[in-house]
């Protein structure tokens, strides 16, 4: 197998500087609408451009399967997900996450935001990115592999899509304000988004990881899960929640990542 290293590094600087165009226009968006919560819409419409702009770049290298594969995958789980959070988030100000974040600012709050939040998402998302670029221009057909990637792919995103439409819902009864989910999947896993996320990432790291040098890019997916499990994401959100009444015993009986049966409480 062969891998066009002259492309791809000749690539790298065309999907950052997508990377840059597009939170610049994120940023003139949050001055706009006030609210710098935008840029979670961002955030997977950014993968699907770095997946798009690589394909493109791309072209006359790799293996023409797994360069519309992992694309096409991408793509779906990017624009999807953008969707959900420009919908859920539409009649709503600024997130309390990010409100809590710039109270830190001692300067200017937009300055602050630019380089804690639009840097620090911008750098993440072009290197979690990476096993999407590097499998654009690898050589070699579709493996087992990729096919055992692209299964895992489809658990994640059903678990990410599924979860998330249950919460819609859940919350849409007036009756459910300030209780706490505990239905469908989430009944297994106190985040079946946050879970169904990383599975997509390690999914499309093993269709990477089928041809070389896919299998170095083992960070990106390491990085997004401990960002889902540990860092800005469960723990965050669970902090922001403790309070609300229910959730100590929901927490006690209910996995925290990865899906269970519920635990039996006294």
């Amino acid at each position: 197998m062969s891998f066009a290293l002259g492309s791809f590094l000749h690539t790298l600087p065309l999907t950052a500087l997508a990377v840059v165009v597009l939170l610049a226009i994120t940023f003139a968006a949050a001055l706009i609408y006030h609210k710098h919560a935008v840029i979670d819409v961002a955030w997977g419409l950014g993968f699907a451009l770095i997946a798009i702009v690589t394909l493109v770049a791309s072209a006359g290298h790799g293996d023409p399967a797994r360069r519309w594969l992992i694309t096409a995958l991408t793509v779906l789980w990017g624009v999807r997900l953008a969707v959900h959070i420009g919908w859920r988030g539409r009649r709503h100000g600024e997130d309390p996450r990010y409100d809590k974040l710039l109270s830190r600012a001692k300067g200017n709050r937009d300055a602050y935001a630019l380089r804690s939040v639009y840097l620090v998402q911008g750098v993440a998302m072009w290197f979690v990115s990476l096993p999407v670029q590097v499998t654009q221009f690898s050589a070699g057909g579709l493996g087992i592999v990729a096919w055992v990637g692209a299964a895992i792919w489809l658990v994640g995103f059903f678990f990410e899509a599924v979860g998330d439409l249950q919460l819609v819902r859940f919350k849409a009864r007036p009756a459910n304000k300030g209780v706490v989910m505990t239905e469908g999947l989430w009944r297994y896993t106190r985040h079946p988004n946050y879970f169904g996320d990383a599975c997509v990432w390690w999914g499309l790291f093993l269709i990477a990881a089928d041809a070389w040098p896919g299998a170095l890019t083992v960070l990106s997916p390491l990085i997004m899960t401990y960002f889902l499990a540990r860092g800005t994401g469960k723990r965050v959100l669970e902090k922001h929640m403790r309070d609300r009444p229910g959730f100590a015993d929901y927490v006690e009986r209910t996995s925290g990542f990865f899906p269970l049966p519920p635990r039996k409480t006294t």
